[in-house]
């Protein structure tokens, strides 16, 4: 019984005490130990959750004492997405983007969406076009679609949890990445602004 309790709730302690009491059984109490230990170790090893906190860890709500993934988990993705950034369409010009876009934000990313679906289709990094945004001839010619790029990776709201976010920008190396839900376009997040949120919880939390 002392097994099938720390091998089920992933808790020794309260097995071996439990059934102690309940048996009155203090003589057996360094077999109880040995097997409340060995149940524990063992269904620890081959499943990492208790029958009470797996449905949590499967959703991503799980607080543990890791205080990296607790962290993590309390994070809310709506706090660091960024919804200024200036959106432009793939049939835009080049003069449209510049008079439309570039001249009116203090970014250098701009998003490229559908018109009217406001699905998202890839982005314009101004690197892409310092070299030719001063080429008033080809204002007319060149258009968004032939220098827009797509984004080393997409955060996608309806399935991507905080860890997901910091393992895409940790394995692009990138420092803002879109975000979307269901291919809509919603915003922004930067590398920048989520080590910030991050930091700031994590004064909070070894206070």
């Amino acid at each position: 019984m002392a097994g099938l309790v720390a091998g089920v709730l992933h808790a020794p302690l309260t097995a071996i005490f439990l059934i102690a009491e309940l048996t009155g059984g203090y003589t057996l109490f360094i077999p109880l130990m040995i097997v409340a230990s060995v149940s524990f170790g063992l269904s620890k090893y081959y499943i990492k959750h208790s029958l009470y906190t797996k449905r949590l860890a499967l959703e991503g709500n799980l607080i543990t004492h890791d205080k990296d993934q607790k962290i993590l988990t309390l994070m809310d993705i709506d706090s660091v997405i960024e919804k200024n950034l200036i959106p432009v369409t793939a049939q835009m010009t080049l003069g449209e983007l510049i008079d439309n876009a570039v001249v009116k934000s203090n970014r250098n990313v701009f998003p490229v969406i559908h018109p009217s679906t406001k699905m998202f289709e890839g982005v314009i990094l101004l690197d892409n076009i310092r070299t030719i945004m001063f080429k008033h001839e080809l204002y007319e010619s060149v258009k968004v679609k032939d220098v827009m790029q797509s984004p080393p990776d997409i955060i996608r709201m309806e399935k991507d949890k905080m860890a997901d976010i910091m393992d895409k920008f940790q394995r692009t190396n990138a420092w803002n990445l879109p975000v979307v839900k269901e291919g809509v376009y919603v915003g922004f997040v930067s590398k920048s602004k989520l080590l910030t949120a991050y930091r700031k919880n994590l004064i909070y939390f070894s206070t």
